[in-house]
């Protein structure tokens, strides 16, 4: 058995190869994309196979809805793809056309409708295993009126970029990164002893999830997506942590839940 020593240092050293995942390529992936006359276009073989998975994902949410576009985005659609990319598939649809409504009193509704759709895509993801080249597809429905945040988007359906990517030459404060990571990893750690304990860590999951949310929303609205606060976010999502905070309130709302013999 691997004494606590041993666990902490392997820790250590898989959050300093993802860190390193970090660091900006002189290329985009060419796994995905080729050169044509000094532009990057996706390969037909990856636009067919992304159209095909959109149109039978249509199929599963059983719903008739206009695609304004279907794109690519995330580390995949810019110079920091790395072997824990993903290929992020947002499918762009109008949630207005589902109430019939354009009004500024609708956002109800429009929670309604992204909670739907983050339901129908979240059941897609964990009961399929879709890769592309290596790369583990994850499906979004994105109202089409919301704001692009990333600095690449590729545009499937037309095969042009609608934010082109630029090499970033922002520096990466790789040891500011690790200890943010690490003090959101010993808080949820701490939250996942209390739960063995049997203690009520439903508020502590709230309040975590919370910080980390506005944590990362702050350092996308100030620097974007090589902010070292959504980099924070990204090394907790690859090391597991995110994943782990996830799993420990599905077990404490499903203990809730039951009746004991």
């Amino acid at each position: 058995m691997k004494s606590l020593i041993d666990e902490l240092i392997e820790d250590t050293k898989k959050d300093k190869k993802i860190l390193k995942s970090f660091k900006i390529k002189d290329s985009l992936s060419t796994d995905i994309f080729e050169s044509k006359d000094g532009e990057f276009v996706m390969h037909k073989e990856i636009k067919d196979r992304l159209i095909e998975i959109t149109e039978t994902f249509m199929d599963f949410v059983d719903v008739e809805m206009f695609i304004h576009d279907i794109i690519l985005t995330g580390s995949l659609a810019n110079y920091n793809w790395s072997e824990y990319s993903d290929v992020d598939l947002h499918i762009l649809v109008d949630f207005d056309e589902f109430n019939g409504s354009k009004s500024s009193d609708n956002s109800g509704i429009q929670s309604i409708i992204k909670n739907f759709f983050d339901t129908k895509r979240s059941l897609w993801n964990k009961s399929h295993e879709i890769t592309i080249k290596g790369f583990d597809c994850e499906i979004y429905v994105q109202d089409v009126n919301e704001k692009h945040l990333s600095s690449g988007v590729y545009s499937v359906l037309n095969g042009e970029w609608v934010v082109k990517p630029e090499k970033s030459t922002q520096h990466i404060d790789g040891r500011k990164i690790l200890d943010k990571g690490a003090d959101y990893a010993k808080m949820i750690d701490n939250v996942e002893l209390k739960s063995k304990n049997g203690e009520d860590v439903d508020n502590d999951i709230k309040v975590i999830k919370d910080k980390l949310k506005k944590f990362r929303q702050a350092g996308l609205d100030k620097g974007g997506e090589f902010s070292y606060e959504n980099l924070t976010f990204k090394l907790l999502r690859r090391n597991g942590y995110i994943g782990k905070l996830l799993d420990v309130q599905t077990k404490t709302t499903d203990k809730k839940l039951s009746i004991e013999q």
